[in-house]
């Protein structure tokens, strides 16, 4: 179960970042998850709550953004949406592409209390 550990590393990241510039409480970490991430929303959503219950983050949101998965052909050049992993040119039929999106899992952003947002990539 993965997600228990990176539920953990969103919460040490989020601890670290709260004590580096001396945040006020945190009411939203918003995560984005690809397609191929391989990482089940509401298994991640679980462990967070689990391992958050007593602490400053006990009230805090998580919030998970969906990333579909995308491509590029390296043959035509054509970017698509890869439905169904079907990782083949809808133009030229190469399966010779590059996945643009869909492999994302970090945080996006953080809202805290007093409304401002802190932007932070992890």
């Amino acid at each position: 179960m993965h997600e228990l550990t990176i539920a953990n590393s969103i919460v040490s990241t989020v601890m670290e970042e709260i004590d580096r510039r001396d945040l006020p409480p945190v009411e939203r970490i918003v995560v984005r998850i690809g397609a191929l991430s391989d990482v089940v929303p509401e298994a991640l959503q679980f462990n967070f709550e689990v391992i958050t219950n007593d602490t400053v983050l006990a009230n805090t949101e998580l919030e998970i953004e969906h990333v579909p998965l995308e491509g590029t052909c390296r043959m035509c050049h054509h970017d698509f949406a890869v439905d169904d992993f079907m990782f083949t040119c809808p133009s030229c039929h190469s399966t010779d592409i590059r996945v643009t999106q869909g492999e994302e899992l970090d945080i996006a952003y953080l809202e805290v209390a007093d409304g401002s947002d802190d932007e932070r990539s992890a």
